[in-house]
């Protein structure tokens, strides 16, 4: 029998399953105070609990997101369906994020499975909200990295080498990721999408674990290209 669980009672199951090193942790990563410090793991066994029993997935999610909570707006990207929802409500969103793990959850969970996302794509890759912006360039770097049809590096290139330096650091992200994956993609424009890298610095001194890869695009590109011949 189908039940309704409450954005209260929701709240009230995270706050329990908080963790004070996951809270520190996730303040390190540019996370707000509004969050309750609750593993990606103990997450998704409430997402799957809530869509085994909750009637209107759709309703509570919203609701979720809208506490500005960081894991109520993650578990909202589990528990929604990318086709249930408007473009405009999407778009409104996407610009009231709270961090940029919460972003990556709707961007890939949710704004890559929508029925509107490209319009929604070229719509935020002009857009001056930095979330916004960060979902429209993470879009555009799947685009590239599928080698979609009717890609053109050049322009992008353009922009990247224009703006990379200057950005938000959270556009910055995935404004990087686009680079790298031209330079990886189109052996034509690799050399340039190299020398941007190495023109801008970004990530160069990045901390990795032994054996990954930084996203310093110069050591990226490299790594990958060889990896490939």
């Amino acid at each position: 029998m189908l039940t309704t669980m409450t954005v209260k009672e929701v709240l009230a199951q995270l706050e329990a399953l908080g963790d004070e090193g996951r809270r520190k942790h996730n303040a390190k990563s540019g996370a707000p105070e509004n969050q309750f410090g609750v593993k990606l793991g103990d997450l998704r066994v409430v997402a799957k609990k809530i869509k085994l029993e909750a009637d209107g997935a759709r309703e509570l999610a919203l609701q979720l997101w809208d506490t500005g909570n960081v894991e109520a707006q993650m578990l909202a990207t589990l528990i929604l369906k990318p086709d249930s929802i408007t473009a405009k409500a999407l778009d409104t969103m996407t610009r009231f994020t709270t961090c940029a793990q919460v972003a990556d959850w709707l961007n890939a969970y949710i704004v890559a499975h929508h029925p509107d996302k490209n319009a929604l794509g070229e719509k935020w890759m002009k857009d001056k909200d930095r979330w916004a912006a960060r979902a429209g360039w993470n879009l555009t770097y799947a685009s590239v990295n599928n080698v979609a049809e009717g890609i053109d590096p050049v322009p992008l290139l353009d922009r990247i080498e224009k703006e990379l330096a200057k950005a938000d650091p959270v556009v910055q992200w995935t404004m990087n990721f686009t680079l790298g994956a031209i330079g990886i993609k189109f052996p034509k424009h690799r050399a340039r999408a190299i020398k941007i890298g190495e023109k801008v610095g970004l990530y160069r001194d990045w901390p990795v674990s032994k054996g990954c890869i930084p996203p310093y695009v110069p050591v990226w590109i490299d790594a990958i290209v060889n990896k490939k011949t």
